[in-house]
């Protein structure tokens, strides 16, 4: 609107300018090389107009000429790009389809076409990648790193290269460039992690956890810094115990239900005589998870105290958390060093009908402290039998004491207290092959006799997973461009790879337009 406004209000001031040089009649005279040429205004201002434009049409196709050459040139890149556009494009779609050669045609092509592409990079990369040849997916990944928009790319190819040959030296120094070049990455800054953890090194890991603190959860974040202070703490327990002290009371702070931080700083202050903040420590992780460890060194704060005493400081811990087994046993444990057999087997009443490995044992060690020697022996046997106790288990590997890292994964805080391989008396539901119900057009014909002689059975609610999934409609799944971290799938090459597609030819119209393009 304001546009149609601004070209009434321009149309008419210059008609009004018309108007007003038409009403004013007046003569231009012009003496020249002994000649006088006498005109009208109106008719010597519309000889200067046109005078004008013929100066700037002959000046544009002075600079039209002059710019040729450049306007040459820009044509042929463009036209190079979109070829190389349409290469790319095309070897991108290749390796989602896994077609190796035609991948690998195309790589070559854009590589001729677009040399420095970033997506032109990727797809050599991929390419090499599919087709097995580590080197030259390498070489693409190094390119990468050269360039500011593809460094992170380039080094996410390069660390997983290097862990598919296990160099885990090159993968470490990978990741470490790659997390100092972008905090954000969480994959490097995980690596960097879990490399510093399997090299024991827990100030560099604690560097590395800094800088993923953004991209995690405030919980997580306090929890792994927790389990990573306990770590340098027990390294640290014997060269400076000062420090450790300090590395263990921070743990607690971060994670006060981290039973190793708990124990560890309970112990540290009671070697330091500070035995009232140790007993604080030890009963707050006490009353958040109760633990064998806890209960043992909460008994031996004082290292000169007798059975007796050490008793009575148990009884007031397991007091705290009644009708728990693990106050049950600490108490049974602690009138058994007493020499007082009856507390200690009133102690464990309630869990001698169906009694635990751990609780079998001790009640074997007290009838064999009271004498009886046959009654040990059977309680003896029945520990050989009873369920499992609960204990240091990670990745299927139980632990007897307590490991920051998993030596099988070499995940971070993966030890949990509970009973070994738990989840093997779950019942899930089973594939059995011979169940699995034949489809509709090739199932078996059932006989009229017993079609007549039984009643069809109503349906099962339970139902196998196999039966379930037959039932499920089968969906096409048809993969993407693949990360860099995946070589594609192993497939042979077809034998009719797909053609280049071919360029569209140019229209009549379009080669005018360019033309024209030259005289702007």
């Amino acid at each position: 609107m304001v546009r149609v406004v601004v070209f009434l209000v321009t149309a008419a001031l210059i008609a009004l300018g018309i108007a007003w040089f038409a009403d004013r009649p007046g003569e231009v005279a012009i003496t020249w090389l002994g000649y006088r040429i006498e005109v009208s205004l109106l008719l010597a201002a519309f000889a200067v107009a046109l005078m004008a434009a013929f100066v700037i049409a002959v000046w544009s196709i002075y600079r039209a000429i002059l710019r040729s050459p450049d306007q040459v040139s820009l044509f042929f890149r463009h036209r190079r790009a979109m070829k190389g556009h349409l290469a790319i494009t095309r070897g991108l779609i290749a390796i989602g389809a896994g077609d190796m050669r035609g991948a690998q045609k195309s790589a070559v092509e854009a590589e001729r076409l677009s040399p420095g592409d970033p997506l032109a990079l990727l797809l050599i990369a991929q390419s090499a990648q599919m087709a097995g040849d580590r080197i030259a997916a390498e070489r693409a990944f190094r390119d990468m790193t050269r360039r500011g928009e593809t460094k992170l790319l380039g080094l996410r190819g390069l660390y997983i290269e290097a862990q598919r040959r296990n160099d885990g030296n090159a993968a470490r120094l990978f990741a470490e460039e790659a997390a100092k070049a972008s905090s954000g990455l969480t994959w490097a800054s995980q690596a960097a992690l879990d490399y510093r953890c399997a090299e024991a090194d827990w100030a560099g890991a604690l560097n590395a956890l800094d800088t993923m603190k953004s991209s995690l959860p405030t919980a997580a974040y306090r929890r792994e810094r927790a389990v990573l202070l306990t770590a340098n703490a027990m390294a640290l327990e014997q060269r400076d115990p000062d420090v450790a002290r300090a590395l263990a009371l921070d743990a607690v702070k971060l994670a006060p239900d981290l039973v190793p931080a708990a124990v560890l700083a309970g112990r540290l202050l009671a070697r330091a005589g500070s035995l009232r903040k140790a007993g604080k420590v030890l009963d707050a992780a006490w009353r958040a998870q109760p633990h064998p460890d806890i209960a043992a060194t909460y008994a031996n704060l004082r290292s000169g105290d007798s059975a007796r005493e050490r008793r009575t400081r148990v009884k007031r811990l397991a007091d705290k958390m009644p009708g728990h087994i693990e106050s049950a046993l600490a108490l049974a444990l602690a009138a058994l060093e007493a020499r007082d057999f009856s507390a200690a087997r009133a102690a464990l009443a309630d869990y001698l009908p169906s009694p635990t490995r751990r609780v079998a044992s001790l009640m074997a060690d007290i009838e064999e402290a009271d004498g009886d020697v046959g009654r040990s022996r059977e309680w003896m046997a029945r520990a050989m039998r009873a369920a499992p106790d609960p204990a240091w288990t990670a990745d299927g590997v139980v632990s007897e004491h307590w490991l920051p890292v998993s030596p099988v994964s070499g995940r971070l805080d993966v030890f949990q207290w509970k009973v070994p391989l738990a989840e093997i008396g779950v019942e899930r539901p089973i594939i059995e092959p011979d169940k699995i119900a034949p489809p509709e057009d090739k199932a078996p014909p059932v006989p009229v006799e017993a079609a007549v002689a039984e009643p069809p059975k109503p349906p099962s609610r339970r139902r196998s997973s196999a039966k379930v999934a037959a039932e499920r409609p089968v969906e096409a799944v048809i993969p993407l461009v693949h990360a860099p971290d995946d070589p594609g799938p192993d497939v042979a090459p077809e034998e009719d790879p797909l053609e280049p597609l071919p360029e569209p030819s140019p229209s009549a119209a379009g080669a005018w337009d360019r033309i024209r393009q030259l005289f702007r």
